[in-house]
């Protein structure tokens, strides 16, 4: 691993105490979830993962800090001058607070001394920076006669809906503060976090003094939400709930930031789409905590329009690389497609929530299918390079970088990639809900009582999952075990796609070697006993390849079929193909062939006869058969630039030459 080596000007000592915060523990949501603290990930496919993170990724972003400056800003905030050119952008800050929650995180699976000095030396600078009466944005603070250009001079708030981003570091700053105090116990960030949300209670809002404003990039309603959770204090939610209720009240009423009309008036997910994710998870964070109905009735309809209408097979959202935004219904392009990593992490910011508020397993679906694809495809496995952009097809030109001028995909995929251990379970009451099958050791509290649980096999790769009861002191409770959608036929919760092989998946269940039956309720199989230590429950989930087709309305894949395998879906590179992907017909009877290879860290490839179009030295229509050769999508790009493509023709109309009449020939191709 690469050790943390403390810049010179960082070689400070710090003390802080460990109490709690002040006051008692905030609210619940419906279903608790089980913290990233209790559960230790030891998983073969996502414990590489975690080690990647922790050797290269987060040093890299913290060396990035360095390099580019962000830590002098806050020493330059400590030290304000008229003289300061203010640059890079107003929201460069978040890329510390980022960085330092994806380091907290990690200090629960791989404690480090060095790694908790390094990020408490940072704190100090960081705490310097902070004004008086708790303001912190360096960007304003360093020469606040001539701040950033997104700022007005001398007045804070002025353009906060549109430019300056002075909520939207104070979200990432909360995230990051929560995250570090429940992994170190230490208040050191938690209570400089504590005073930038004071000093924004105080001077945001309609009370006579007040400014009314709202966030002109969102994060700040879910961080406040969660600052409430863990101080207990009320005015965090009051103020997440107002920034929500304001919403399309203040100069800004645009679509590209949700603000057209009020958020429990809005039905379709609009506008930009990280911006959108994070205000959706607000919403389910106030809908689930405060009972809400008109809260709830309208995150429920965003989310029915995102999942029946723009949702990529990858888990992706969000169509146009103008504005960064959700398109119409159903513009879901392939070469074109934008489904930005941010935008994959709020993806799963939002189902994760709104899982807590019902209790349904197709919110995990999305939750998985997004993990395992769209959102790990923005980083590569050695953890050194990310994808801003995840298209579902390329014609050449994508190579993950090692950082970007507006850094807030590596920097999210680096905070958001440690925090996995936390999603794995949750708890209501007596019911124990296990969400991801991912190899762990966790210890749960169920009604007040200590049960520990672990996870192992190889659920990825072969769809084998173990869980065994290595404690209970809790006597009975059900264990509410997710049946992948897939399993029951559905590989999402709505219509926008279907399975178009004719197969019937199995999967068995067995308790201590004796078959478990039943029918999933909200997608759970739940076996209620008094649990044994050393109990065993044994899942086996069917891996065949499966035919997928998107909903008629999706002009972009007509004609085009998807293969997918397990939880991951497979994509066509170049590196195995040496024709045109474009030109080549699958037919959807197709039978694949699973192999381990050992390409990119070693994985499962899948290959099946295929048809290719192409043209006779005479300029006839000339149809080969060919093997092809089919890699996991998170995979993709790791061997240089050319073709990609998720969704391969299973017509020829699909194909690309189109000089050529396909008129007569699609029976030929799918009768052979």
């Amino acid at each position: 691993m690469k050790r943390f080596i403390l810049p010179y000007a960082l070689l400070i000592t710090s003390l802080y105490g460990t109490s709690a915060p002040a006051g008692n523990s905030g609210g619940h949501y419906p279903i608790d979830p089980v913290p990233f603290t209790s559960v230790k990930i030891d998983d073969s496919f996502w414990g590489q993962r975690l080690q990647a993170a922790r050797d290269v990724t987060i040093p890299l972003a913290f060396s990035k800090c360095e390099e580019s400056g962000r830590y002098d800003n806050f020493v330059k905030a400590a030290n304000p001058s008229d003289t300061y050119k203010v640059d890079g952008f107003p929201f460069d800050d978040t890329d510390v607070y980022k960085t330092i929650e994806g380091a907290s995180y990690l200090l629960q699976s791989y404690p480090d001394k060095q790694l908790e000095a390094y990020i408490d030396s940072v704190l100090v600078i960081v705490a310097g920076a902070q004004e008086p009466d708790g303001y912190l944005n360096t960007s304003f603070t360093m020469n606040p006669a001539n701040p950033h250009p997104w700022m007005a001079p001398g007045k804070r708030w002025e353009r906060v809906e549109n430019l300056s981003h002075e909520f939207y570091n104070l979200g990432h700053m909360v995230d990051g503060a929560v995250a570090h105090y429940q992994a170190t116990g230490k208040r050191n960030f938690l209570d400089i976090a504590i005073r930038y949300a004071d000093c924004i209670c105080r001077e945001i809002g309609d009370a006579p003094g007040q400014m009314a404003k709202v966030p002109g990039h969102q994060i700040a309603e879910m961080a406040l939400a969660r600052l409430y959770l863990v101080t207990g204090e009320r005015k965090y939610l009051d103020q997440a709930r107002y920034f929500l209720d304001k919403r399309g009240h203040t100069s800004r009423k645009d679509a590209y930031s949700q603000a057209h009309k009020p958020v429990v008036e809005q039905d379709e997910a609009v506008g930009h789409a990280v911006r959108a994710t994070y205000m959706y998870a607000g919403m389910a964070d106030v809908a689930a905590l405060t009972g809400d109905s008109a809260y709830i009735a309208a995150i429920d309809r965003i989310w029915e329009n995102i999942i029946n209408m723009k949702y990529y097979i990858t888990g992706a959202i969000g169509a146009r690389h103008n504005g960064e935004s959700f398109g119409d219904n159903y513009e879901l392009p392939n070469l074109e497609a934008y489904g930005e990593t941010c935008a994959a992490i709020g993806n799963v910011y939002v189902n994760h929530r709104l899982f807590l508020l019902h209790g349904d397993a197709k919110y995990y679906d999305v939750v998985e299918r997004t993990l395992y694809n769209g959102l790990i495809s923005g980083m590569s496995v050695d953890g050194g390079t990310f994808f801003y952009p995840n298209p579902l097809a390329s014609e050449g030109g994508y190579e993950r970088k090692p950082w970007f001028g507006c850094a807030c995909c590596p920097s999210n995929i680096c905070r958001f990639m440690p925090s996995l251990p936390g999603y794995i379970y949750a708890v209501k009451d007596r019911d124990v809900y296990v969400n991801l099958y991912i190899g762990n050791k966790a210890e749960l509290n169920v009604d007040g009582r200590k049960v520990a649980i672990s996870q192992s096999g190889n659920y990825t790769w072969n769809g084998d999952v173990d869980i065994t009861i290595d404690t209970n002191k809790a006597g009975e409770f059900a264990l509410r075990l997710r049946i992948p959608g897939r399993m029951l036929n559905r590989p999402v919760p709505g219509d926008l796609y279907a399975y178009a092989d004719g197969i019937t998946p199995y999967y068995t269940v067995t308790l201590n070697g004796q078959p478990v039956s039943g029918t999933p309720d909200k997608g759970y199989l739940t076996i209620n006993r008094k649990w044994k230590k050393g109990d065993k429950v044994e899942l086996r989930f069917d891996m065949s390849p499966r035919v997928i087709a998107a909903h008629r309305n999706v002009t972009a894949d007509r004609g085009r079929i998807a293969i997918e395998r397990g939880p991951l879906v497979y994509c066509a590179e170049w590196p195995d193909n040496d024709f045109d992907i474009q030109n080549v017909v699958l037919n959807p009877n197709t039978r694949f062939i699973a192999s381990v290879t050992d390409k990119v860290n070693g994985l499962t490839e899948l290959r099946g006869r295929a048809r290719l179009l192409g043209r006779d030295a005479a300029g006839n229509v000339d149809i080969s058969d060919v093997d092809l050769t089919l890699i996991p999508y998170y995979a993709w790009a790791h061997r240089g630039q050319g073709q990609m493509s998720v969704w391969i023709p299973s017509s020829p109309s699909a194909t690309r030459p189109e000089v050529i009449d396909t008129t007569d020939l699609t029976n030929e191709f799918l009768d052979k």
